[in-house]
């Protein structure tokens, strides 16, 4: 069965239901990500486990690493053995058992109320590894290769994500903080089940046989050569370099961007003025700041690159200017710090960590949907879902640094200086590395073989000889 011809707002409808299904699966796991350190760090007779800031942190980086490390393994399974589809609804449910886990109240557990944790976030992990890589590689499945709506495409999707991860933290982070910590998880569990009635219900209608099969058995069942068996072509291994390379490019931004759920959630919560007429706002709040950035931006840069089209800036150009931007966005962070100046008494304005958040969406939304569909555009069929989980890999990399730097906060009266120094140089970082990509891009778009541009794709296939 095909999918549906409709479109809505230009694009195949199947795009408006994979949205949804992810926007409700990132309001699970923004949920939890929003609360999971102050739970960790919040005392045990808050309900929480009492850990250091330091401890909480170094958790936090293994996890998010291991978040998008098992996209790999999820890729390969849905490549080779259950197709997108089904691994989407596996994943989901590993997910949502796992989210429950983590919400059986710690009274019922006793002195296994921390093996429990661990094995609510092993299931998490498992389970976002079938779901994560499948959902994004979906997306691209909707779009013949060429198609200029694909870059759009990504970034409506990419509002799906962070309507979830907007309204998430607002809702658990209040449950959690202000009323139970066990009651938030159980609602990120709620929201998982959501997403996986949503494919279950509309997916034959909007997707059609789209990513039933899996993709290394060959597109459709009457190929002679399945794609599993062919070999590369030049052009097909020129273009995985380019993912290869932008893949590992990426891990810069990213350790900056997640500064978001583990550092500067300890700053909010610690160093910065909270108190709104007299109410004290739950710091997990400002976790929902990046979100309504992206979702207030994202039309404006889908509809900026729809209508710029083949004029628009090539992937690789794109990518140096969401490094650039990661720079600027932690300068209002070394003057955050500066403002302190060393005394763990003063706290900042919030404005701080909302400019900085700012640029952070800012360059998101020029590294992750447009990712997202570099992959898409790029990867051969049999190992386009291998590849997606590639790129989520190096953000698994990504996390587990930006936990280790976290870390590197410290306790005591050194923190504000050593929030200085992790900010300064996560600044500098930012401006280095999107000085090489600028310096980088043409030979990068060169591999990609006219990737982005319709006649360019058509004359390349021409020319294609396997190596």
């Amino acid at each position: 069965m095909n999918q549906s011809t409709s479109t809505f707002l230009g694009h195949p409808k199947g795009l408006f239901l994979l949205f949804g299904t992810e926007m409700w699966e990132r309001f699970s796991y923004y949920g939890m990500r929003a609360i999971l350190v102050l739970y960790l760090v919040a005392t045990v007779q808050d309900g929480g486990f009492g850990w250091s800031n330091s401890e909480a942190l170094a958790l936090y980086g293994w996890f998010t690493m291991a978040v998008y490390l098992t996209p790999v393994l999820g890729g390969w399974i849905a490549d080779n053995l259950l197709g997108q589809r089904k691994s989407i609804i596996f994943g989901g449910l590993l997910m949502a058992v796992g989210h429950f886990t983590l919400g059986t109240p710690q009274a019922w557990l006793g002195n296994s109320a921390e093996m429990a944790f661990y094995v609510g976030l092993t299931l998490l992990c498992c389970g976002n590894g079938l779901f994560k890589p499948n959902i994004s590689t979906l997306v691209g499945d909707l779009y013949q290769e060429g198609d200029t709506r694909r870059d759009g495409a990504f970034t409506i999707f990419y509002m799906g994500i962070n309507i979830g991860a907007f309204v998430a933290p607002l809702v658990i982070g209040y449950v959690g903080e202000k009323i139970d910590w066990q009651l938030g998880f159980i609602f990120a569990g709620v929201g998982m089940l959501i997403s996986v009635a949503m494919q279950l219900a509309l997916s034959n209608k909007y997707l059609g046989s789209i990513g039933i099969k899996p993709s290394a058995h060959g597109v459709n069942s009457g190929d002679e050569v399945s794609a599993k068996d062919r070999p590369l072509t030049s052009i097909e291994r020129d273009r995985v370099k380019v993912i290869l390379i932008m893949s590992v490019i990426s891990i810069v931004f990213w350790v900056g961007y997640e500064q978001g759920g583990g550092l500067l959630n300890i700053y909010a919560k610690d160093f910065t003025d909270l108190n709104i007429m007299g109410w004290e706002m739950p710091a997990s709040w400002l976790q929902a700041v990046s979100a309504f950035f992206v979702v207030t931006l994202a039309p404006v840069f889908a509809s900026l690159w729809t209508k710029m089209g083949d004029n628009q800036p090539s992937s690789p150009k794109k990518f140096a200017f969401s490094l650039l931007l990661v720079g600027i966005g932690f300068l209002f962070m070394v003057a955050a710090t500066m403002e302190q100046g060393g005394d763990l008494n003063v706290k900042v304005s919030v404005l701080y960590l909302i400019m900085t958040y700012l640029f952070l969406v800012l360059g998101e939304l020029c590294i992750s949907p447009i990712g997202l569909s570099l992959v898409s555009k790029l990867a051969p069929i049999k190992y386009l879902s291998l590849l997606m989980g590639v790129w989520f890999a190096c953000s698994a990399i990504a996390n587990k640094v930006a936990g280790v730097v976290g870390s590197f906060i410290g306790e005591g009266p050194e923190q504000i200086n050593n929030a200085f120094s992790i900010f300064a140089g996560l600044t500098i970082s930012g401006f280095i590395a999107g000085g090489l990509v600028f310096l980088m891009a043409d030979k990068l778009v060169d591999w990609m073989h006219g990737a982005e541009d319709r006649a360019q794709v058509e004359h390349s296939e021409l020319d294609q000889d396997p190596v």
